[in-house]
């Protein structure tokens, strides 16, 4: 290999995607890299030039990247050393929709996309790499007033749910796509997908796919003139057509459009061409999807300026949820991915305050408390917080509380705009209670656990399940060191927290029929919330406690972790943790539809199935009101 190809695969192994691939692979993709020299304002493409055959890797210098609105040039990013930018020729097949001017004399490297795409088909890092950099270069589909795509990549690459995530992520796709028979003469098909306007048509017998037809053959084989407009379909389209199953999830329809360099792939029943049509995917799709993507929502909250800019994204977020469960991914892996976003927006919020406030006067703690402190918000419930700052002199004291309590004021505020309605029991960092210092809130657990009773007016369970959003990871533990050292021998506490999670009312009656609402607004409804889930979430949090195990606050997380640290109840354990999953799924479905909470449920609506399922999810709870009385000999309850 030449020394200079050598030099340009020493740099790129440094930069993310490249860093995916070994040594051996960027040599062969650095011996047809072109090196390419731009004076200062030299412009590399702009908006609507045709798509270049290579992408681009800065070397050295500054390139920017603008697009003109209104006559006015908007910067969208500074490409420095390492970052890549161009690549829309990979996803897309429209012209460039931003302009590559060199800031200052710069080096850049043109990769060619024919040499680079085997590397991407074969490698799902990589893949992942490009996706996110391009959904994140993508016009945000769903805002139509921002006509200027500012949400660009900044290469910060999110680790967290990503590769799980774009194998789960499923498609929404077009499920009544054109079907002609083989027969059929182009000029009628071309007729039919304009009328329609769709831009293929799936070439089939017996609802079985034998090739598809798109505008780009339209365009390359009739109206060059190769061939006639009378002619048979079969003769100008292309086969085999790619087929996949209808559960085929984002990445690797991705992959198998790169692998097969396809534009479309066609959904069967069982993802041959032996089977029925399901439906037709198209890259729109796959970018679409994209821009649903976790770390695509996550890098888009992090430069958020506003609550709009933010509620747009927990809006998608919804839509995300709604895709999920309908596409039947575990509960448990929504829960996961849903938390990251719901923390990622409140942690923005946070950022938000601060930016407007100027620096805090001291450390702090934004902690998230009840359903987002568990990881279990799926929908648009209240906000629950608190806000511990570090101690501080006493004549600081008061304008330091002073500065948190209009932090609080104002994050709550904006959260609030984001569609997160003020809990009502002012459970609230913007509620003087729960905004003060360390040893404040230090007092504070001391003595709702050392004397429940006398403090049961003003104690929330809620307060014993929290997450860190914003701030100093050692406040947070400062508080579970306080909570852990209180639950030793504290039968007292026990007794009180063991008596208020079986206070709730059952959710069955006594011949097995669902207890619903006797009167107000949701009669003959039942309360989904109060009589199913509290009681496992309740008591949950009560085990947690007892068997003092830390840092795991997630409902369904403990129940497993409750079959291994007391295996002798594994079984009641396993079966409250799957109950819980399936009534977060009704639960949640409820909210979904009826743009509400989903507390109540609406037994009529649910078919013969989903009324056992519901009711069969209720009983290992019994078990568990058993195994509590048993556990804390609990005998009485008022």
């Amino acid at each position: 290999m030449n020394t200079i190809a050598e030099h340009i695969a020493d740099f790129l192994k440094e930069y993310a995607p490249f860093n995916h691939l070994t040594f051996e692979e960027l040599s062969i993709i650095a011996t047809s890299i072109r090196v390419v020299n731009l004076e200062k304002n030299k412009v590399l493409f702009q908006v609507n030039d045709l798509l270049h055959d290579s992408f681009y890797v800065v070397a050295s210098g500054v390139v920017t990247l603008s697009v003109i609105a209104d006559a006015e040039e908007t910067l969208l990013n500074k490409c420095i050393e390492g970052d890549i930018f161009g690549i829309r020729p990979f996803f897309a097949k429209n012209n460039y929709m931003m302009t590559a001017k060199a800031r200052e004399e710069s080096l850049v490297y043109a990769i060619p996309i024919s040499t680079f795409r085997p590397f991407v088909a074969n490698n799902a890092e990589v893949l992942n790499y490009l996706l996110e950099s391009f959904a994140v270069n993508t016009r945000n589909y769903k805002d139509k007033e921002n006509l200027i795509g500012k949400l660009i990549s900044d290469n910060v690459f999110y680790a967290g749910e990503k590769s799980e995530m774009q194998y789960f992520q499923s498609l929404s796709y077009n499920t009544s796509p054109i079907k002609v028979n083989p027969n059929a003469i182009v000029q009628d098909v071309a007729q039919l997908m304009n009328e329609s306007l769709k831009n293929n048509a799936l070439v089939c017998n017996n609802n079985m796919p034998l090739g598809i037809v798109t505008d780009t053959d339209m365009r390359s084989k009739i109206a060059t003139g190769r061939f006639p407009i009378t002619i048979a379909v079969e003769r100008i389209m292309s086969s085999p057509v790619i087929t996949v199953m209808e559960n085929v999830s984002l990445a690797e329809a991705q992959l198998l459009m790169l692998k097969y360099n396809v534009t479309h792939l066609c959904v069967t029943q069982d993802g041959t061409d032996k089977s029925t049509i399901k439906g037709i995917i198209s890259e729109n799709d796959l970018i679409i999807a994209q821009a649903s993507n976790p770390g695509v929502l996550i890098k888009e909250i992090k430069r958020s300026q506003s609550a709009k800019e933010l509620k747009q994204i927990r809006d998608r977020l919804s839509d995300l949820i709604q895709t999920s469960i309908t596409k039947n991914i575990p509960v448990s892996h929504i829960f996961n991915i849903a938390s990251e976003i719901n923390l990622a927006i409140i942690k923005r919020s946070v950022e938000l305050s601060i930016l407007d406030l100027g620096s805090p006067p001291a450390r702090f703690a934004w902690l998230s408390i009840g359903s987002q402190g568990r990881k279990e918000q799926l929908l648009l419930t209240d906000q629950d917080s608190i806000l511990i700052f570090e101690d501080v002199a006493p004549d600081k004291y008061r304008d330091v509380k002073d500065y948190f309590f209009k932090l609080a004021k104002r994050t709550t505020g904006t959260l609030e705009k984001i569609g997160y309605e003020l809990c009502p029991n002012g459970h609230m960092a913007s509620n003087m209670l729960w905004c003060k210092s360390l040893t404040d809130w230090i007092k504070q657990y001391d003595n709702w656990m050392k004397d429940p009773g006398e403090n049961s007016a003003n104690i929330s369970s809620i307060f014993f399940d929290y997450e860190i959003a914003f701030g100093e990871q050692k406040i947070e533990d400062a508080i579970s060191d306080v909570v852990f050292k209180n639950v030793k021998n504290n039968s007292l506490f026990f007794d009180f927290l063991g008596n208020d999670a079986l206070r709730k009312n059952s959710p069955l009656s006594f011949f097995k029929n669902f207890n619903v609402e006797d009167e107000g607004p949701n009669k003959n409804k039942f309360d989904i919330k109060t009589r199913a889930l509290m009681p496992l979430i309740d008591g949950a949090r009560l085990l947690a406690l007892n068997f003092e195990i830390r840092g795991i606050n997630n409902t369904h997380h403990r129940f497993k972790q409750f079959a291994i640290t007391d295996p002798k109840h594994s079984e009641i354990y396993l079966n409250c943790a799957e109950a819980f999953l399936t009534l977060s799924k009704f639960r949640t479905l409820e909210g979904l539809k009826n743009d509400n909470s989903g507390e109540f449920i609406n037994l009529d609506e649910l078919t013969k199935i989903d009324r056992d399922k519901l009711k069969n999810a209720l009983l290992p709870m019994r078990e568990l009101e058993e195994l509590i009385k048993s556990k804390f000999q609990l005998t009485q309850f008022s």
